[in-house]
């Protein structure tokens, strides 16, 4: 059996935990900075946890993180 190929998109954007479960980053936090509060730009920096109907799609495409 050949090794699988990782997707490289995904490999860049998502993250796996110990306990498997699958990180991403938040949407817009990329421009039009200025008319969102401080609070909604701090809680954007965080990382979060992906659905769980996600996590399964995603960890295929990174098989060895």
């Amino acid at each position: 059996m050949p090794k699988i190929k990782t997707n490289r998109s995904a490999h860049k954007r998502f993250r796996v935990t110990g306990t498997g479960k699958v990180l991403r980053n938040k949407a817009y936090k990329s421009h039009i900075l200025t008319k969102k509060t401080r609070k909604r730009k701090r809680n954007l920096r965080r990382s979060a946890i992906l659905d769980m109907a996600e996590q399964g799609r995603v960890k295929k495409m990174i098989p060895y993180k």
